[in-house]
């Protein structure tokens, strides 16, 4: 049987290496081809799938992703099978992305793998979530926590007990860089990078979360984009649903230019991108760029004011977050307290069981960090009830 299958395996690899030849007569000569995919560690077993579609297939198979189900986008605690969560999410930027990268030739499986895993490291409640675990993290001298950095954490040295699953660096390199909370009209891809200058940005947004990162492939830089109108449009119609906004809110200009539903939104905005982005075909020309027209990009902007005015910062958003931050607080000096009196059964087994190396190189803060980021909204709640907190309720 094993014999079998090892002949089989190897019938295919002609086939692979058909389909890495097609590439170069489907893609532009911007795109990220398969073969130029570059890995921390040389793997042993020749595989017959292509490197970022292996890529994209590790991420949807790793514990993190499964965690996506109870992970908060922008409402919590809404019993409203309707309302989206962060899995969706990842599946419409996902979605949206390729669509793009399609009209410009470039390659889908890298911007598939990038966009399934951009937001895999995100906390329980969502930036709201990330923002009191950050504070956490800097009163217990650890660099500000950050979500982007999180989901390369999560990817290339936690899961699997501290082994990683040995991603490709242009793969890594878009979901540090995705930052879809940043307004650009206009990204151009940093192509000069390997993984020493990965690891030095990593390090630099660590030390300075406002420092602006540029992804090293134009599939880093449609995701980025695609981030934004994944939710623009999606926030509106929860908040419709939830009552927060009426559709005769948006503004009128957004409204004319842009839609006024979910729907028309990401079709003018899709469209937009493809139209003023620039994938050349000849390496004569500069590497090319993603962005938006001057117009689509002002009315975007507004709407994100709009979005952020009118249902981010409503105060019924915000009504359960001073229980949560509470829960944050006991939940993170309840593990921290545990850790330091050498405790490693309970709880906390998750952080205690990783490889030596993990173990000698992190701080108890900091792999208190690691276990509540990786939590999900409905664990986090029990962990929280089990310790004495107060929680607030679904409504």
């Amino acid at each position: 049987m094993q014999a079998q299958a090892a002949r089989s395996h190897t019938d295919l690899l002609p086939t692979l290496e058909q389909l890495n030849r097609m590439e170069e007569q489907r893609f532009s000569s911007s795109a990220t081809r398969s073969l130029h995919a570059v890995r921390r560690k040389k793997e042993e077993r020749p595989g017959y799938r292509q490197a970022f579609a292996l890529d994209a297939d590790r991420i949807i198979h790793s514990r993190a992703y499964t965690r996506y189900i109870d992970k908060t986008q922008v409402f919590c605690l809404v019993s409203n099978d309707h309302i989206t969560h962060r899995v969706l999410h990842v599946q419409l930027v996902s979605r949206i992305s390729r669509t793009i990268g399609r009209f410009l030739r470039l390659n889908e499986d890298l911007i598939e793998a990038i966009a399934l895993g951009h937001d895999i490291g995100h906390a329980p409640f969502g930036h709201d979530g990330e923002n009191f675990l950050a504070g956490l993290c800097e009163r217990n001298g650890l660099p500000p926590f950050q979500h982007n950095i999180q989901s390369v954490r999560f990817l290339d040295h936690l899961e699997r007990k501290g082994r990683g699953w040995n991603l490709s660096l242009q793969t890594l390199d878009g979901i540090l860089c995705h930052d879809g909370e940043i307004h650009n009209n206009r990204i151009a891809p940093n192509p000069e990078k390997d993984f020493a200058a990965h690891d030095l940005e990593l390090t630099k947004k660590q030390t300075d979360p406002t420092a602006k990162l540029a992804p090293m492939t134009l599939e880093g830089c449609i995701v980025r984009m695609a981030d934004t109108i994944a939710y623009i449009g999606r926030d509106i119609e929860d908040a419709i649903l939830l009552g927060l906004i009426t559709r005769m809110d948006i503004p009128t200009s957004c409204s004319k230019t842009l839609g006024s539903s979910n729907g028309d939104i990401v079709y003018t905005l899709v469209t937009d991108l493809i139209a003023n982005s620039f994938a050349p075909d000849s390496s004569d020309f500069a590497e090319g760029y993603i962005g938006f027209s001057e117009e689509i990009a002002e009315q975007l902007k507004t709407l994100k004011q709009f979005n952020y005015k009118n249902i981010y910062l409503h105060p019924k958003t915000k009504e359960n977050l001073p229980l949560i931050k509470n829960c944050y607080e006991s939940l993170f000096f309840h593990y921290l307290e545990h850790l330091q009196n050498g405790k490693t059964s309970g709880s906390i087994d998750l952080m205690t069981d990783m490889n030596p190396e993990y173990l000698a190189s992190h701080s108890p803060a900091a792999m208190v960090c690691d276990y509540i980021a990786g939590m999900t909204d409905n664990f986090f709640l029990k962990q929280a009830t089990a310790v004495g907190c107060e929680v607030p309720k679904k409504q």
